[in-house]
């Protein structure tokens, strides 16, 4: 079985959801954990806090550097994730419009193959 990411995205300057509608979100993403372990397809998942809470560290010939703040300028970050283990990338996108409808956009990439066990 191959493996892929799903992507959760977040955008700059999008309002954020209310008390409410958090909730919601966390509740669906919670069922949706559940489906994916008892279809076997679970293998991590994990929310990420604040693009402004990330270092980036970087090496040269000069030495190592640490800079506060996301690598990429961007408006758009990734804000959680799902490794999930699928067939083929059609169960993949189908795990992912579910993941989307849960938590907004989700992006599907697959793991290269030299890294698969």
């Amino acid at each position: 079985m191959r493996q892929y990411m799903l992507a959760v995205h977040s955008a700059e300057g999008q309002t954020e959801p209310t008390e409410e509608e958090a909730q919601t979100m966390f509740r669906e993403t919670d069922r949706i954990n559940d489906e994916l372990r008892a279809a076997g397809a679970w293998v991590f998942a994990g929310g990420l806090l604040a693009p402004e809470s990330a270092t980036v560290v970087r090496v040269d010939s000069r030495g190592t550097t640490m800079t506060d703040g996301p690598f990429a300028e961007t408006r758009e970050h990734l804000g959680g994730f799902w490794i999930i283990r699928c067939e083929d990338l059609d169960q993949a996108l189908a795990w992912a419009e579910k993941c989307a409808a849960a938590c907004g956009p989700v992006e599907v990439r697959p793991f290269d193959e030299l890294s698969q066990d």
